[in-house]
């Protein structure tokens, strides 16, 4: 219904926009929007955000306690956006927030939002309704009874995570079997995980990759004075400290390496806070590591533009958006070789082979050895990700899947 290529209305056509201004999406599952808590609430904000421009009517349930306040989300990309003042929670550009009870901390605060989110959805009537995770797809039985018509996006095997106890891990898997059940179209982000849905479950699924805006790499200045660390003489790390990230691969390779170079680890909790109080401890007695906490705006641009390498040791992912992100800025990217990663950069950057400590220190001590490499595979790691990934190109084929689905 949007035109290919466009997310405004401009050029579109009088059909096209009474088409889409007729059609109501309700997006449930991320924390909330605007937000850098984690990849799914990025890649809802940027979906949303783009329907709207295009016409869509778009409401977004936000989980209480976790709706972002000012000095949570002022960042320069969502100023630059046109976001209005965040003391006004009830629409974010054009999209409609509506914030959803539920617990304030623990296990059950996504299956209370899910519950409670649901429930309302089914009286808001919306044309499609769009679930995020798997964690929330466990109510999609009750969308099902009502014939609504539900697009799943799975953002990764959520049940494998580490920071997940027996019970939890056995509840989202609950829910990616539901939403195998009951969801009329499933988007995957990666051809690994199509594959995983097709071998496990027999099901087709949609591959739609996420989207990267493209960056200019500023000047080191406010990293240099808050943290003390210099523009190319660090590896950075940036990502959510949970265990399947990999941190403590990268501590323990970066710890027993001769060099000059100081180790960043930049990134927030999510509902781990035994984890990142080990990392503390096991980078307490090397000076070189830097822990910055949750990073945002220039603080974020800074650390991506004068990273040395970036370094992603994941063990599980769905597609990282901070992958794509360090790539944008132009860095040399080294990543643990599951196939979620590789698949993004293909040959443009460097791998390890994941879980393995050993191996990742030689190769930082490669890298580090090598400044010629390091910046051949900058240059490529950009080039690369602004000709294969787009924002403009997802929204374009989830607007295609929504209109097929309603014909």
């Amino acid at each position: 219904m949007a035109p290919c290529g466009t997310n405004s209305t401009e050029n579109r056509g009088f059909y096209g926009i009474l088409t889409n201004m007729s059609l109501r999406v309700v997006m449930i599952g991320q924390k909330s929007i605007p937000s850098r808590q984690g990849g799914v609430e990025i890649v809802v904000g940027e979906l949303s955000k783009r329907l709207a421009e295009d016409g869509y009517t778009v409401e977004a349930y936000n989980r209480a306690f976790q709706t972002p306040d000012k000095a949570s989300t002022g960042s320069s990309d969502t100023v630059a956006a046109g976001i209005p003042d965040r003391s006004d929670s009830r629409y974010y550009g054009k999209v409609r927030i509506r914030t959803i009870p539920t617990l304030p901390n623990g296990g059950l605060n996504a299956l209370v939002y899910a519950y409670l989110a649901t429930i309302r959805a089914l009286f808001g009537h919306y044309d499609i309704y769009h679930y995020h995770a798997e964690g929330p797809c466990n109510m999609l039985w009750l969308l099902g009874l009502f014939r609504r018509k539900i697009v799943v996006t799975i953002h990764g095997l959520d049940w494998q995570r580490a920071k997940w106890g027996n019970m939890a891990s056995g509840v989202i898997l609950r829910g990616e079997k539901r939403a195998v059940k009951y969801a009329d179209r499933i988007i995957v982000l990666s051809r690994a995980m199509q594959k995983y849905f097709a071998d496990t479950y027999g099901r087709e699924t949609i591959y739609i990759p996420n989207g990267a805006d493209a960056h200019e790499r500023v000047e080191a200045d406010l990293i240099t004075e808050k943290f003390g660390i210099e523009s190319g003489k660090y590896i950075l790390f940036l990502a959510r400290l949970v265990p399947e990230k990999g941190a403590h691969y990268l501590i323990d390779a970066f710890k027993s390496l001769d060099t000059d170079m100081k180790l960043v680890i930049a990134g927030g909790s999510g509902q781990t806070d035994g984890y990142v109080e080990e990392l503390k401890t096991r980078a307490a007695d090397d000076p070189r590591i830097v822990m910055t906490g949750f990073a945002e705006g220039r603080i974020l641009e800074e650390l991506y533009s004068n990273a040395y390498i970036y370094v992603l040791p994941s063990d599980v992912e769905g597609m990282a958006l901070s992958l794509l992100e360090a790539a944008s800025f132009g860095n040399c990217c080294l990543v643990s070789d599951i196939p979620e990663n590789t698949e993004v950069l293909e040959d443009n950057c460097v791998t390890f082979e994941h879980g393995n400590a050993d191996d990742l220190k030689c190769k930082l001590r490669d890298l580090i050895a090598d400044p010629s490499r390091v910046e051949d595979l900058r240059v490529r790691s950009a080039d690369h990700i602004r000709a294969k990934f787009s924002w403009d190109e997802m929204v374009k084929s989830t607007e295609a899947v929504y209109d097929e689905l309603l014909k």
